[in-house]
C-alpha cells in the first residue's frame, strides 16, 4: 500500500462530495431552503441522514475503541434506540412539528432551550472533529490540532455554501460507503484473526459486561438507562433532528424516519464493536503495536491492513460523513439562532422588503461562529480519554437540562410556568454538582457525586421533572392559579 494512492483516493472522493453538495446550493437560496429544504424530502432520504450523523466518526473512532478494552456495555445504548424511536414517532414528532414551550411556559423556557441545545452542538461538533482528526492523524501523520483547525474552515465553508438537502443527500452516501467499509473490515479480521471467526466470536462472547445494580460505574443498567433518555432527547426534542423531519414531506414520512435510522444502526453499531474485539485479537503478540491507544485502534489497522487507495477511501467517506454531520449541527444551530434569538430579542420587526437578504445573512453570520466555537472544543479535547466517553458524558450534561422540561411540558399538563423555573432552576444546580463535585477533594470530598457521569442527564432530567411536578401540585392544593 502507498501513502500517496491513498491520499489522491481520499482528494478525489472528497472533491466528488462537495461537488455533489454545491450542486444542491441552488436550492437553498432562501432562508427555507436552507433550513428545511422546503419540507420535500423523501422520509428514507431523511432516515438515512439521521443514521449517517449516528454513523459519525463518534461511532466509527470510538466504538471500536470501546470494544478494544474489552467492553460491550456501551453496546446497550444502540439496544435502547428502537424504544426511543417507538416513544418520538409516535408522541414527539407530530406534536413538534407544530408546537413550541413558549406558547406553554413562556418566553424563558424557549430561550434555556436554546442554550442547552446551542451548548450540546458545540460539544457534538467538537468530538466529531477529534475523530476525524485521530482517523487522518493515522493515515497522514499529521498533527491532530492542524486537522482539526483545517477541517473546522472545510466544514464551515462548506455549510455557507450548502443547506439542508446537501446534508441530507450526502449523509446517504457516505452511511452506504462506511457500511460497507466496515463490512469489509469484518472480513479482513476474519482472515487476519487467529482462528478465524470462529476465534473473533469467542473472543466477543468473552468480553466484559457488568449486570450488577452498580450505578457508579458504566454496568449494563446505566448504560441502558442513559441510552433511554439520550436518544428520547435526540428523536425528539434534537433541533438537528427536528428540522429534518421539517425537512420531510409529511408527519407519515418523518415517522418512517426515525424507524429506519434506528433500524440501519442497531446491527450496524454490533458490526463495530464487533471490529472492536477483533482489532484486540489480531494486535495481540504484535509488539509494534502494543502501544497503540484504544481510540487509535481502528485508524492504525485501516492504514496498514487495507489494499492501496481502500484506506483512503474509507477515511475519506469518514471524513466526508463528518462534515455532512457537523454540517447538520452548523446548519440547526444557525436556524436556532435566527428564529429563537435574533428574531426574538435583536430583530423582531424586520424591514419586509428585506427580510429573506437578512435572514441568510444572520444565518451565514451565525454557521460561522458555531463553526469557531465547535472547532474549539475539539482542539480542548486534544489528550482526553476515550472519545465515545467524552461525547456521552458532554451530551448528557446538556441534554439534562433540556429533556426534563420538555418532559414536563408533555407529561404534567397542569404544571404552570412557576412549577416550570423552579424545577429548572433545582435540575440545573443539580446538574452542575454532579458534573464539577467529582473535583472536590481534602475536607470536601464527602460532597462527591458517587454516581457515574453518564446519570448527569437521568438524574437532571427526574429532577427538573419532579420539582415541577410537585410544585404544580402543591399550587393546586393551595388553590393558586396555575400561570
Amino acid at each position: 500500500m502507498t501513502a500517496g494512492t491513498d491520499l489522491v483516493v481520499f482528494a478525489a472522493y472528497l472533491v466528488a462530495v462537495i461537488a455533489l453538495g454545491l450542486s444542491l446550493a441552488k436550492r437553498s437560496g432562501t432562508a427555507r431552503g436552507f433550513m428545511v429544504a422546503g419540507g420535500a424530502l423523501p422520509g428514507w432520504a431523511v432516515g438515512m441522514s439521521i443514521f449517517g450523523t449516528f454513523l459519525s466518526s463518534n461511532t466509527f473512532i470510538g466504538v471500536p475503541g470501546q470494544a478494544f478494552g474489552g467492553n460491550w456495555n456501551a453496546f446497550v445504548f444502540s439496544l435502547s434506540l428502537p424504544v426511543a424511536a417507538f416513544l418520538a414517532a409516535r408522541w414527539w414528532i407530530p406534536f413538534y412539528r407544530r408546537h413550541h414551550l413558549e406558547a406553554r411556559f413562556g418566553r424563558w423556557a424557549r430561550t434555556y432551550a436554546v442554550a442547552c441545545y446551542l451548548l450540546t452542538q458545540f460539544a457534538r461538533v467538537g468530538s466529531i472533529l477529534f475523530g476525524v482528526a485521530l482517523a487522518m492523524n493515522a493515515l497522514t501523520g499529521w498533527p491532530v490540532a492542524w486537522i482539526i483547525l483545517s477541517t473546522g474552515v472545510v466544514v464551515t465553508i462548506y455549510t455557507l455554501i450548502g443547506g439542508i438537502e446537501a446534508v441530507i443527500w450526502t449523509d446517504v452516501i457516505q452511511s452506504v460507503v462506511l457500511t460497507v467499509g466496515a463490512l469489509f473490515v469484518v472480513g479482513l479480521l476474519i482472515v487476519d484473526a487467529p482462528g478465524g471467526l470462529g476465534g473473533l466470536v469467542e473472543a466477543a462472547n468473552s468480553a466484559e459486561s457488568s449486570f450488577a445494580f452498580d450505578f457508579t460505574t458504566s454496568t449494563f443498567w446505566v448504560v441502558l438507562i442513559y441510552g433511554l433518555f439520550i436518544n428520547f432527547n435526540n428523536f425528539g426534542i434534537d433541533q438537528s433532528y427536528v428540522q429534518r423531519y421539517h425537512a420531510a414531506n409529511s408527519d407519515r414520512a418523518a415517522s418512517r424516519s426515525v424507524w429506519l435510522a434506528a433500524g440501519l444502526y442497531l446491527p450496524v453499531s454490533a458490526v463495530f464493536f464487533f471490529i472492536g474485539t477483533g482489532l484486540f485479537v489480531v494486535f495481540q503478540g504484535q509488539p509494534e503495536v502494543a502501544g497503540v491507544a484504544a481510540d487509535q485502534a481502528f485508524p492504525h489497522y485501516i492504514s496498514t491492513r487495507l489494499p492501496a487507495g481502500a484506506a483512503g477511501l474509507l477515511i475519506a467517506a469518514l471524513f466526508a460523513a463528518a462534515m455532512s454531520s457537523i454540517d447538520t449541527s452548523l446548519n440547526s444551530s444557525a436556524t436556532v439562532f435566527l428564529s429563537d434569538l435574533y428574531r426574538t430579542y435583536i430583530r423582531p420587526e424586520p424591514d419586509p422588503d428585506g427580510v429573506e437578504a437578512e435572514d441568510l445573512r444572520v444565518l451565514r453570520r451565525a454557521t460561522v461562529g458555531v463553526g469557531v466555537l465547535g472547532t474549539s472544543a475539539a482542539l480542548l479535547m486534544i489528550g482526553a480519554g476515550s472519545l465515545l466517553d467524552v461525547w456521552w458524558t458532554w451530551s448528557g450534561v446538556f441534554a439534562g437540562g433540556l429533556l426534563g422540561l420538555f418532559a414536563l411540558d408533555r407529561l404534567a399538563p397542569r404544571a404552570g410556568r412557576a412549577a416550570a423555573q423552579l424545577g429548572v432552576a433545582v435540575g440545573v444546580l443539580v446538574i452542575v454538582w454532579m458534573t464539577a463535585s467529582p473535583r472536590l477533594d481534602g475536607g470536601l470530598a464527602m460532597l462527591r457525586n458517587p454516581l457515574h457521569s453518564y446519570m448527569v442527564t437521568v438524574i437532571g432530567t427526574l429532577t427538573i421533572f419532579g420539582v415541577g411536578l410537585l410544585v404544580s401540585r402543591w399550587r393546586r392544593l393551595r388553590g393558586a392559579a396555575i400561570v
